[in-house]
């Protein structure tokens, strides 16, 4: 009876703290099974041999009934943890507190997002770069007075720290046949003294599209619409004459100022003018074009190059370039 009844009542044990206390009830020192036993030397011989052997196989029934149960308690227990903690390697990662994107970072992604879907791919280019690339190949031969435009750390040397990133311009059209869309973000390098919209290296994003019947229309629908992904579509733009080298016309682009709206002459960011010059650019220059072996009769195409700092001062209202640079947690947690 002690066995048949403890085994049906083990059966119904399903958690390990009760499991300890049927043990301790039935089979401990002062357990029921025990408290039989002890009562044996009260019985003659032969009615000792026949309960001793009875208690035997009870001890060793109940026990292996314990041990059974203790596993299977175990088991149960582990897959319900493995249900409640499982893995759905489908949901997307949790987010770990490593750090946070550098601001300039931050704005180069955002560049770059603007120009790919509009069907712009991304190059990149030696930052060491040949005088050849650097100047000649852009319309830029030596004694050229604009190369005062660019001053260099290495001074007259074929090879230098590149001023910019339009060498790619000459690299891209020299290994493909139009048409050409690309945009290529880089850091720059020039001898400059440091102040607060001036940095002797930084980061530079330019583009290049060449193809047949390109016009200056395609450059102001390019540089427009990427004017309203980066700022608004609210954004107004403004187009100005301006000079470089390896561009024929050449212009300024700006944006409306979005922080006074032209109506504060006190205005630290358009001082005052209601306008932001964020880039510059212009129809590829001719020779650059003749000078890696496309046919300037046949095809047309246009430039432009931004700086993401000054694009970032714009965005975030930064009044000091030297900030992105200065490694100073304070102003990098805030972006």
């Amino acid at each position: 009876d002690l066995t048949q009844n403890a085994l049906q009542e083990l059966s119904q044990i399903d958690n390990p703290d009760e499991l300890e206390q049927w043990r301790v009830r039935i089979l401990g020192r002062r357990g029921e099974l025990t408290g039989i036993l002890r009562g044996l030397a009260q019985l003659d011989l032969e009615e000792r041999r026949q309960v001793g052997a009875l208690g035997n196989q009870a001890k060793a029934a109940l026990e292996e009934g314990l041990e059974k149960r203790g596993r299977d308690i175990s088991e149960a227990r582990l897959a319900q943890v493995a249900d409640l903690e499982r893995i759905d390697v489908t949901l997307p990662g949790r987010p770990v507190a490593t750090g946070r994107l550098h601001p300039t970072t931050q704005v180069l992604r955002e560049i770059t997002d603007a120009f790919v879907a509009m069907g712009f791919s991304i190059v990149e280019g030696p930052e060491v770069e040949w005088d050849h690339y650097n100047f000649e190949m852009l319309n830029i031969p030596q004694g050229h007075p604009a190369r005062d435009m660019w001053n260099t750390l290495e001074g007259q040397r074929p090879m230098l720290l590149r001023t910019h990133t339009s060498p790619m311009q000459a690299r891209v059209m020299e290994s493909v046949q139009p048409p050409v869309r690309v945009i290529v973000p880089g850091k720059c390098y020039r001898y400059e003294a440091t102040d607060a919209t001036h940095e002797w290296h930084f980061y530079q994003v330019e583009g290049l599209a060449v193809d047949e019947g390109i016009t200056f229309a395609d450059l102001k629908g390019t540089l427009y619409e990427f004017a309203r992904r980066l700022f608004g579509t609210e954004r107004k733009v403004r187009f100005r004459c301006d000079y470089f080298p390896f561009v024929e016309p050449g212009v300024d682009m700006s944006i409306d100022c979005f922080s006074c709206e032209g109506n504060d002459s006190s205005c630290r960011i358009c001082r005052g003018s209601g306008w932001i010059e964020i880039m510059g650019a212009g129809m590829v220059h001719p020779r650059v074009l003749a000078g890696v072996g496309y046919d300037p009769e046949k095809y047309t195409g246009f430039a432009f190059g931004l700086g993401p700092e000054r694009i970032a001062m714009l965005k975030y209202g930064i009044d000091d370039i030297r900030h992105f640079y200065s490694n100073d947690l304070r102003f990098l947690r805030q972006f």
